[in-house]
């Protein structure tokens, strides 16, 4: 890849930076896909010796990719998101990917499906760690902010994800405590 290319890419990259989630952050300001992606990648680092048999390196990179098609078309929360968003989406990142030089379009096109068919841990594990990371979000935001269907959602949200990991299963019972106690506060 030469320096044009990579600069193509980290300037579409960029547009995550202005790709406003549903998110709100705990001073109230509207998140980006692109905080969210970072943290997600940070939560997988940070998990390090606690999945020694998992491939942590692919995890972060799978965690900083996995919501580069929302450069495309914004980000649609989970509750509202159709399969028509999911094909758009899906759609025109892979015609992006596909302009890539070769080693880089290649590299993404594999991590994103590995991601998408959730066969191995690191899959798994990515996925789990996007779906708590919105969670934990959502814990320190003004609960003003919460839509009101994220009550019941944040309750049973990702449990299913969590399954495959007895330490992701304890964490998503401390982000279900922390919500319980949020809730009860109305903080």
């Amino acid at each position: 890849m030469n320096a044009a290319e990579y600069l193509k890419i980290l300037h579409t990259a960029e547009r995550l930076k202005d790709t406003e989630r549903h998110c709100t952050t705990s001073g109230r300001r509207t998140e980006s896909v692109a905080e969210h992606s970072w943290r997600v990648a940070l939560m997988a680092f940070l998990l390090r010796r606690e999945f020694s048999d998992v491939n942590v390196d692919k995890v972060v990179a799978m965690s900083l990719v996995h919501d580069m098609g929302e450069c495309f078309t914004g980000d649609i929360p989970t509750f509202i998101k159709t399969d028509a968003d999911r094909e758009k989406e899906d759609s025109l990142f892979t015609k992006w990917i596909s302009e890539l030089p070769d080693e880089v379009s290649e590299e993404l096109s594999g991590l994103l499906s590995e991601l998408e068919k959730q066969e191995t841990k690191e899959a798994k594990l990515c996925k789990a760690l996007d779906k708590l990371e919105a969670l934990i979000q959502h814990n320190e935001s003004p609960i003003d902010t919460w839509s009101e269907n994220e009550y019941e959602l944040n309750k049973i949200y990702a449990f299913k994800e969590t399954a495959f990991s007895e330490w992701l299963t304890e964490l998503r019972k401390e982000i279900l405590s922390e919500t319980l106690d949020k809730i009860a506060n109305e903080q």
